[in-house]
């Protein structure tokens, strides 16, 4: 596969960052952050915008003509299940309730510590992938970055409202760490399959959340319903196809730059959109997470999946 990138390679590159980056602003929009009596309820939203984004990529798959595994094939749909559950139905429901007082830039900064916990359960999971003095020196600043995101205050003010947010958002990022992970056994599954797969798996399994929704008594804002709809359109449906597109004429490699691009993608849309400002706990936080996951990749070798 060649490195040479041509400007289509880097006109998706710009449209998966985008469409990723906006999540959290559709997120904020759907909740109604400023009004929560004109918004949806994470236990509303995680569901709808699964749904969406299942029937849009079980469509492309379709199209696609792509073939689905084996109902025999349990590790591929454990593999799917796995995905669409714990990497994320579990990631979207923490951080959208989290969203409900977490600015949408700061939500994508804890986000973008996302491969820091790769490492770990690389490391924990893989036979060669070892614990370099290099990795463990990027994974210590990386996680001084998550520390100093906290603030000072994580100590003194521990079970706020702020607190229990960001705890929420770093959770997500577990979770989103889980999904990195399990998406690498899932290389033999055709990708628009995988992605249709576990969207929609993802999407059943949140099914029974609206149950505990009052639907008696929402008033959603015109904009909240907007921000449900572009959610699964966008970061679920479309953001996937694209990813599956740019993966295929690129690499995983070349996809992972989108950790540095998202968050700041994020701070940008947050500033002109809600007027979002991060203090310099954000900035000097983002920069010690770069740092740690760029020492972190550069001291990793390469894995192999533990085989039966």
């Amino acid at each position: 596969m060649t490195t040479h990138r041509t400007p289509v390679d880097w006109a998706l590159f710009a449209a998966v960052t985008l469409i990723w980056a906006s999540a959290y602003a559709f997120t904020r929009i759907a909740v109604s952050q400023s009004d929560p009596a004109s918004g949806f309820p994470p236990q509303f939203i995680i569901p709808a915008r699964l749904t969406l984004g299942g029937i849009i990529l079980l469509c492309v798959a379709f199209i696609a003509r792509q073939k689905w595994p084996a109902l025999s094939a349990w590790k591929s749909w454990l593999a799917m299940a796995v995905m669409g559950i714990v990497g994320t139905a579990a990631p979207f429901f923490v951080i959208t309730t989290a969203q409900k007082t977490v600015d949408s830039s700061l939500a994508a900064l804890y986000v973008a510590a996302s491969p820091l916990f790769v490492s770990v359960l690389a490391h924990a999971l893989f036979h060669d992938d070892q614990m370099t003095k290099g990795k463990a020196l990027g994974l210590g600043v990386g996680f001084m970055g998550v520390a100093v995101l906290f603030g000072p205050e994580a100590i003194t003010a521990f079970g706020s409202t702020s607190m229990t947010a960001q705890a929420l958002c770093l959770l997500g990022t577990v979770f989103y760490a889980i999904s990195t992970i399990t998406a690498r056994y899932a290389r033999d599954i055709p990708p628009f399959v995988f992605s249709a797969g576990f969207i929609s798996i993802g999407a059943v399994a949140t099914w029974p959340l609206l149950l505990s929704v009052e639907f008696s008594t929402l008033t959603p804002s015109n904009a909240a319903i907007l921000g449900v709809i572009g959610l699964g359109i966008g970061p679920t449906a479309m953001a996937s196809v694209l990813y599956m597109v740019l993966i295929k004429r690129t690499s995983a490699t070349f996809l992972s730059l989108t950790g540095y691009t998202i968050p700041i993608v994020s701070a940008i849309i947050g500033y002109f959109a809600f007027q979002e400002v991060q203090d310099w706990n954000a900035a000097l936080a983002f920069a010690l997470i770069l740092l740690g996951v760029w020492l972190a990749q550069r001291g990793t070798k390469t894995a192999q999946p533990i085989t039966d």
